[in-house]
């Protein structure tokens, strides 16, 4: 019979703790053969991506980490020198309970992180200014400089609910979740978006900008290598984000002319998509590859839909950009840029307490308004015609030449005019006082 002690620890086994220990750490080297295992699988595409301008915030990534690293592992080795020194066990350690001051260790504290601090911010101010968005790249790569007479290639981005649409402008067409760049090109995108606030990034070209509704944002960049990468939005948006990404074609100058010229020649059909929050229809709708993008295929485009696969259209508006992010697609809504130049002119005035019909912004609450701004009666013609020929700037006539001017422009200018008072759509105006200077023409473009 055994004593006591040999049933608690057999002989050739460790005693309880050391025994504990050894397998904790066997788990432990078995958890890490395993994460190095899944790790080794990872694709870190922000440390090695295929653009010059992501690698150069790759490069500022790591640089930004080894710098603040020798800080963090100083400290860290600090902990457990000292640790390991003044141990309990440890009877050759000098107690000292009241010192509480060193000139050379505090110099040392101090100094080393403000030189930390005043390299990062060096390393900082200078990449911001390099790496600006909307600065226009340099180089290529970091042998080969942009060429005098290059020029960049423009995409005009558009994020809508949920995909994404890219203009060639100089090329004359369209794609839906389809975007090809030509390697080693400067590249130029202008980025807006329909709805929403949205953000377009490809990591492997360069980092997220925002899109946003109504105004613009640029991202210049370039691809030093061929392949196809992948892109998406990095702002949550709505119920079809998860979905909302697209494929990135990096191909040669050969290789971009033959997409070009397939786009043209292109002609089939394509689903449009699931509409959000709606059932998979038997026979889903679909729009034709080959066909314009004007502003009636985009208003049908812009609806909300889900997992929209490419669809490509072989012709554009030119002006259909400009009125995305002018915020007026819609037929007879009034363009933002429209509405400032009003604005500095003193605005509407009192008529303007009625012309709000074509000035509300909503894209599917107000369908009603906007069928009846599609067919004007003539005196909201003509109204329009006066507003749109002062805001360009052309004196005395309406842009077709048809239209004069109103002699009168105080309703569009504001001047004199008294405070808006509450006034029922549709009544005539109460006779103001002779002291008061009333307008000589009123709004009627919202009693339609």
């Amino acid at each position: 019979m055994h004593p006591p002690e040999s049933r608690l620890n057999p002989p050739g086994r460790p005693f309880g703790p050391s025994r504990f220990l050894n397998q904790r750490s066997f788990a432990a080297l078995g958890l890490a053969g395993m994460l190095t295992a899944a790790l080794s699988g990872c694709n870190t595409v922000v440390l090695d991506p295929a653009g010059d301008v992501a690698r150069q915030q790759g490069d500022l990534v790591i640089v930004s980490v080894l710098l603040m690293l020798l800080i963090v592992i100083p400290v860290m080795a600090a902990v457990v020198i000292f640790a390991w020194k003044y141990r309990a066990s440890n009877k050759d350690a000098k107690y000292e309970p009241d010192w509480d001051h060193s000139t050379q260790l505090e110099l040392l504290i101090w100094t080393a992180p403000l030189l930390i601090i005043i390299c990062l911010g060096a390393v900082t101010w200078t990449s911001t200014h390099l790496l600006d968005p909307y600065r226009t790249i340099g180089r290529i790569d970091h042998e080969t400089a942009v060429a005098a007479d290059a020029k960049p290639l423009e995409v005009e981005v558009v994020a809508l609910d949920w995909k994404w649409l890219f203009i060639y402008p100089e090329q004359g067409i369209a794609t839906v979740n389809e975007l090809v760049v030509p390697t080693g090109r400067p590249l130029q995108f202008k980025i807006t978006s329909s709805s929403v606030m949205n953000s377009f990034y490809v990591p492997a070209m360069a980092g997220q900008i925002y899109a946003m509704p109504g105004m613009e944002t640029r991202l210049h960049a370039v691809m030093n290598e061929t392949g196809v990468f992948k892109g998406f939005s990095a702002n949550y948006s709505g119920a079809g984000f998860s979905s909302m990404h697209f494929a990135a074609h990096s191909v040669d100058d050969a290789g971009f002319a033959k997409w070009v010229g397939e786009v043209k020649a292109s002609g089939k059909q394509a689903n449009t998509g699931q509409t959000a929050d709606a059932p998979l229809p038997e026979a889903p709708a679909a729009m034709p590859l080959g066909g314009k993008l004007d502003r009636a295929t985009y208003l049908q485009l812009e609806k909300p839909s889900e997992k929209v696969p490419v669809i490509r259209f072989s012709a554009v508006d030119p002006e259909l950009y400009g009125a995305i992010v002018d915020m007026c697609v819609e037929p007879g809504k009034m363009c933002s840029s429209e509405m400032m130049a009003i604005d500095a002119r003193g605005g509407l005035g009192k008529a303007g307490i009625r012309n709000v019909s074509m000035l509300e912004y909503d894209k599917n609450g107000r369908q009603a308004g906007t069928d009846a701004t599609a067919t004007p009666d003539a005196a909201v013609r003509k109204e329009l015609a006066w507003v749109r020929a002062l805001c360009r700037q052309i004196p005395g006539a309406a842009p077709d030449g048809t239209i004069k001017a109103p002699t009168d422009m105080r309703s569009l200018n504001g001047a004199g005019l008294a405070a808006p008072q509450s006034i029922g759509l549709g009544q005539e105006e109460a006779r103001a006082p002779d002291s008061v200077s009333r307008p000589a023409h009123v709004s009627l473009i919202s009693r339609n």
